[in-house]
């Protein structure tokens, strides 16, 4: 499988910017007036990038903020957590730096963080000759220097040591399927002793999901053992949580021509509807279930039937759902290309 860093990134800086600042750069979190907001300026960014040739971009961010002394700033946010740092990155971060200032006549700060090397906490470039001289620094964090913070990481209420253990775990985990799956796993059950608001929790459910891939029967041996847990706790996540993960395996399976990843989809989402069954009304009920469900041959409606079964004051009612379910589809059956998406 092929390892995505990047693209989990992007979207969970947007999601959480100020928990970004925080976690990397303290001083800036504390020196920005939160009361005031922060707008994103992703137009702007693109205007003075995409004619340049400045390699890949990855997951870049400009953002305006108000600082403490009632000045608005401009934070230029670069995340390169992929592959081995460019050579000549300094130079690029200082491209992007003064085009901003040349086009908005705008004070510009630059932040990066970067996958590859330790120690590194200030980036520069610059370049002089018959006593002129062009300089320019910016702050840096690596993630690799924090492969020694597991511990404080695990405890951390912010979302970004969740992100950063993440991505490291994957780096450490590439070819060695058992070992990210304990990982994984020993990631998702922290999640729940972090007192985050429920979206907050599926939102880094997809980024640990994209960051730690695994393979299929690993993946599904997995949500059921997170099911367990939420089993134990009393915390009720996993409808959403098994549909983002069969979600993911419909995307795959479409991209590799695989029908078969939507059978295992619907047939996963069965095995998980039948233990919720069995918790909430017994064993004699899940098993009247278990012929009705089998002749549900799509899956938004067995997903559907995941959120109903909480609703369901009793058995009757439940059977009654299902039944009508299965009806449904007996009068209106899908077209062939639903079946198989």
């Amino acid at each position: 499988m092929s390892d995505d860093y990047d693209s989990p990134w992007k979207e969970v800086l947007e999601r959480f910017f100020p928990a970004f600042l925080a976690w990397f750069f303290p001083a800036a979190h504390a020196d920005v007036a939160w009361e005031h907001g922060y707008r994103f300026l992703d137009k702007e960014l693109q205007k003075v990038v995409r004619d340049a040739r400045l390699g890949r971009r990855w997951a870049d961010k400009l953002v305006q903020v108000t600082t403490r002394d009632g000045q608005e700033d401009w934070l230029l946010v670069h995340i390169e957590v992929q592959g081995q740092r460019e050579a000549d990155f300094a130079r690029r971060m200082f491209t992007y730096n003064y085009r901003l200032f040349d086009r908005y006549a705008r004070p510009v700060v630059s932040l990066a963080v970067l996958g590859e090397g330790r120690g590194q906490t200030v980036g520069q470039f610059g370049y002089g000759r018959w006593g002129g001289e062009t300089r320019f620094t910016f702050p840096v964090v690596c993630l690799q220097d924090y492969r020694d913070r597991e511990a404080e990481m695990m405890q951390s209420a912010n979302p970004f040591a969740v992100v950063v253990q993440a991505h490291l775990q994957a780096e450490a985990t590439a070819g060695d399927p058992a070992r990210r799956y304990q990982s994984k796993l020993q990631l998702i059950r922290s999640l729940y002793r972090r007192g985050w608001a429920r979206q907050d929790i599926l939102e880094l459910f997809r980024v640990i999901d994209w960051l730690l891939q695994l393979p299929a029967a690993l993946e599904n041996q997995l949500w059921v053992e997170v099911q367990d847990h939420e089993e134990a706790t009393q915390m009720r996540y996993v409808t959403s949580v098994e549909r983002i993960g069969i979600q993911k395996g419909m995307e795959k399976g479409m991209e590799k021509g695989m029908e078969k990843g939507v059978e295992k989809g619907m047939e996963s989402q069965r095995r998980m509807l039948l233990r919720q069954v069995r918790r909430q009304f017994g064993e004699t009920v899940a098993e009247q279930s278990a012929p009705v469900l089998e002749q549900i041959q799509q899956l938004l409606v067995l997903e559907d039937l995941g959120e109903a079964l909480f609703d369901c004051r009793d058995e009757q009612a439940w059977l009654a759902r299902i039944n009508a379910a299965a009806r449904a589809q007996t009068d209106h059956p899908p077209p062939s290309s639903e079946m198989s998406l």
